[in-house]
């Protein structure tokens, strides 16, 4: 009799369970929102990898100084350390000059680490001191378990992470007009100046012109951090936005908690 009542207490407590999170387990740490809201999450302060999804925190330093015209098609000199860049690049020369709003386009729409570190250059003079302006930044919005030690989002034992962070971080991105614009952008071209290199940006994230209401926000993917995503998504009056850390299956997994997500705003 005690093996019978202990199983119908699991079976209620599975039933309990699966009525109060509906979502798939889909990554290592993943938090949702609706409508600003938090309504599931795992892990969600867990410190992990975030590959490029540190690319905002770049994006949103290089916004906050200025996100005007003039601002944006200041001119940019491409130094040897970030025409040295790895992974993800456009191939960038030493010596190139783009425009703030080019290298910032490379870096949200093609995830550009040699267009990103330019502009870390340009903000702080190298990546090292516009390190310590990221660190400073996430302190001031409560980003209590992230560390940052380069501005591309590499691999680092010290170079860290949260689906919780994250979100905040993507809040403070979203309020930047440009930044957006630019992360819903499927494809766009720029050029150096003077017009002797051009280069075309394809967008890394798949849910863009795929997923309806799709409208950014970043991708990220090392060895270490396996697949992330900041996905965003709007319909109607109701706003959804997914943090997925080490993803399983990025793009399905994704879709199935976006749509997941619509249909408990709508009821």
């Amino acid at each position: 009799m005690r093996w019978l009542i202990g199983l119908l207490l699991l079976c209620q407590a599975a039933l309990a369970g699966a009525q109060t999170d509906p979502f798939p387990a889909i990554g290592s740490a993943y938090g949702l929102e609706i409508d600003s809201a938090p309504v599931w999450s795992r892990q969600a302060d867990q410190r992990l990898a975030p590959a490029s999804l540190t690319k905002m925190m770049t994006a949103l330093l290089v916004l906050e100084q200025g996100s005007s015209v003039p601002a944006l098609q200041a001119i940019v000199r491409v130094s040897s350390a970030a025409a040295s860049e790895t992974g993800t690049r456009l191939a960038l020369k030493t010596g190139d000059q783009l425009t703030v709003g080019d290298l910032l386009a490379a870096s949200l729409i093609a995830s550009a680490n040699d267009a990103c570190h330019a502009l870390a250059d340009h903000i702080a003079g190298n990546q090292t001191q516009f390190v310590q302006h990221m660190n400073q930044r996430a302190r001031q919005l409560g980003m209590h378990n992230t560390h940052f030690t380069n501005a591309c989002g590499h691999d680092g034992p010290q170079h860290y992470s949260s689906a919780h962070d994250l979100a905040l971080l993507a809040h403070a991105l979203m309020q930047h007009a440009v930044a957006l614009e630019l992360a819903g952008l499927l494809e766009r071209t720029i050029g150096t100046q003077g017009g002797s290199r051009h280069f075309v940006l394809k967008s890394t994230n798949a849910l863009m012109g795929r997923y309806p209401g799709a409208v950014g926000l970043k991708t990220g993917r090392t060895p270490q951090a396996g697949n992330c995503l900041v996905a965003l998504a709007r319909r109607g009056e109701h706003q959804v936005l997914l943090v997925l850390l080490n993803g399983t299956d990025r793009w399905w997994d994704s879709v199935d908690v976006l749509d997941l997500a619509f249909a408990r705003a709508n009821r």
